[in-house]
This record gives structure tokens, sequence and C-alpha cells, in this order.
């Protein structure tokens, strides 16, 4: 019987044991990096008070560039002959960052509470980097490091914003 998933198979020099454990770490930051674009759009859409406009709109660049690293995650995961998400479900079933789906959260715990996702996000990029460079993965490995610094950045700025004193 012919393997139903062949025409999915991309060709790789990479080890497929390897690649489905890079697979399964990428998909996973995939599912948290949606997870967080949703957080921070909502908390876009939902922002008040005296500090909306700059709140409004940093937290639209951030989704924006949370929102422009998805394609580039999941391509990878393609690149090295594996299957990706699919769907919103599949993406609930991997995500490890929390939804928040409360009618009203002030604009401080909304900073604060995506500060804390952005560095769960950047300790599972760690997590992810370790497992690519043990595959030999390097061009996945490189992105790791430039989706770090990014995810560190919105941690300052997060961090920054919030700052008393």
């Amino acid at each position: 019987m012919a393997d139903p998933n062949a025409a999915l198979k991309t060709p790789t020099d990479l080890n497929r044991n390897d690649t489905k454990t890079v697979a399964q770490a990428l998909n996973g930051i995939l599912a948290d990096s949606y997870a967080l674009y949703f957080k921070t759009k909502n908390f876009h859409w939902h922002v008040s008070g005296p500090h909306f406009r700059d709140y409004h709109l940093l937290l639209d660049d951030q989704a924006a560039q949370i929102l422009a690293t998805t394609d580039v995650i999941a391509e990878r995961v393609r690149k090295t002959g594996n299957a990706t998400l699919r769907s919103v479900g599949d993406i609930s079933r991997h995500q490890s960052i929390k939804d928040n789906d409360k009618d009203f959260v002030a604009p401080e715990e909304m900073l604060a509470e995506l500060r804390e996702d952005n560095l769960k996000l950047i300790a599972l990029l760690r997590e992810a980097k370790e497992i690519v460079d043990e595959a030999k993965d390097n061009a996945t490995s490189g992105i790791l490091d430039e989706w770090t610094d990014q995810a560190e950045e919105r941690a300052w700025f997060l961090f920054e914003t919030t700052r008393k004193g």
C-alpha cells in the first residue's frame, strides 16, 4: 500500500527522526505564536484609558510582527518534510500560551500578561534551538535566533511601558 503522506514528503538531507522532533518543536512555537498573536490583537482591540493611543499602536505593531513569523515557521516545518498545523483546533491542541477571554482587562494587566507570554515564547524558542542544533538544521537554527531577538524586544518594550518611576 502506498504511503498516503508521500506527496508531502519534501526531500531533505536531514535525518527523518530528527526532522520529526524539529517539526514538533516548531509546531508548538507556531501554535503559541498564533495564540500570542490573537491575544495581542484582542488586547489591541480592547485597550482603554489615558494611554490608549500609545498602547493601541504598540500592540498593533507587536501583533503584526508575530503574525509575520507564522508563515516562516510553517514553511520551515514543510521544508523538513513534515506537516504543519491545519486548523484552529490543531492550534489549541498544541498551544501552551493561555487564552484570555475576560470581558475586561486593565491596560497594565494586558501589558504584563503579554510580557510574560513573550518570555514564555522565548524559553520555547531556546528549547527549540537546542533541538534544531542537535539535528544539524542550520537554517532553522539561524531563524530561531531572529525570532528570539524579536520576542526579547517585545518583552522589553512591554516591560519598559509598564515600569513605574
